[in-house]
């Protein structure tokens, strides 16, 4: 990569994930800064400064952002109009994969294995016992009920019991109009980390082990709450399905640069895919920068293979269609 790219680090954002995209954003541009990128700049990005992202004139934006605003294509699309290259997946991967019930969707147009799911629209309900009333006639508990488009676990209830539906239901909808609720499966939870554009790398599967009810945004971000098992403890087989599965979803969903695929290990039914994380974390706590080190890749290195990805991915935003011109 040429050492002399502007390379704006855009963290922040306004999702309930900001805190963590913060955190994400500062140790990418230190990386940058550790791998001699010294004309690299961390932006903080809210509602009211989005169009300085251009007065930068960057030649490439690393994407630190999470959730809504940041990892649903918005962001992606509006680099793509002024013709800037970024790291990780493009528009219509990041809108799909931003919004779980999509992601189901697709996954289960193609076969590959997801949770059975319904969902339910708030203005379709006269009231939260009316929506308790047909998630009890419609599914079995345990039931996990999910915002569709929210990270982190923002939104996220396991429901074992019926008087809980009342309050996770509100609690879903205080993100949203939209709820998913899915079968609920106790099993062990995998995380496969992928790199590539064509050509995919998956890192070491983890197994996330945790002291609460599940990994929930206090298990990820909390010290000493949750445990990275690498490699995971799975046989041979399991492991094959897991990798196997997981790059056909990255495929599918047209993903690039990198992204995560989260499983839940079904004792029955074998590996079932929750979902799919476009831009995942990259702090301190985070599973892909555990991944890359336990293969041997350090944090510094995979930062750069990332601004390597996003640069090759969308080279053709220097051809003479944009009007954008990377500086020399």
């Amino acid at each position: 990569m040429i050492k002399t790219l502007r390379i704006a680090v855009v963290c922040g954002g306004i999702s309930s994930e900001r805190e963590v995209s913060l955190r994400s954003g500062k140790s990418i541009y230190e990386a940058l800064l550790h791998k001699g990128y010294d004309n690299a700049v961390l932006y903080d990005l809210t509602r009211d400064n989005i169009t300085g992202i251009l007065d930068l004139h960057p030649d490439i934006v690393f994407l630190g952002l999470h959730g809504r605003g940041g990892e649903d294509g918005t962001i992606q699309g509006m680099l793509e109009w002024a013709g800037i290259p970024y790291t990780g997946p493009g528009v219509s991967a990041s809108a799909v994969c931003m919004d779980k019930v999509l992601t189901k969707r697709v996954l289960q147009q193609v076969c590959l294995p997801t949770p059975e799911f319904i969902t339910l629209k708030r203005h379709d309900y006269a009231s939260t016992d009316d929506v308790a009333t047909e998630l009890k006639n419609r599914m079995a508990l345990p039931m996990v009920l999910k915002s569709p488009c929210q990270g982190s676990s923002f939104g996220t209830n396991i429901v074992r019991h019926a008087e809980q539906l009342p309050a996770a239901i509100e609690d879903v909808f205080s993100y949203g109009d939209e709820l998913l609720a899915e079968d609920f499966i106790d099993g062990m939870e995998i995380t496969m980390p992928i790199l590539g554009n064509d050509d995919l790398t998956p890192l070491p599967l983890i197994e996330i082990t945790t002291e609460r009810e599940f990994n929930d945004y206090t298990s990820k971000y909390t010290s000493g709450f949750h445990q990275h098992i690498i490699p995971a403890c799975i046989d041979k087989s399991t492991e094959q399905e897991i990798l196997d599965l997981g790059q056909r979803a990255y495929k599918v969903l047209g993903c690039s640069g990198l992204s995560r695929v989260d499983f839940i290990v079904d004792p029955f039914k074998g590996p079932m895919i929750i979902e799919v994380n476009t831009l995942p974390g990259m702090t301190d706590m985070s599973l892909f920068p555990d991944a890359a080190r336990y293969m041997g890749m350090s944090y510094d290195d995979l930062v750069e293979r990332i601004l390597e990805l996003g640069w090759e991915a969308r080279r053709m935003f220097n051809t003479s269609t944009w009007k954008y011109t990377p500086t020399k």
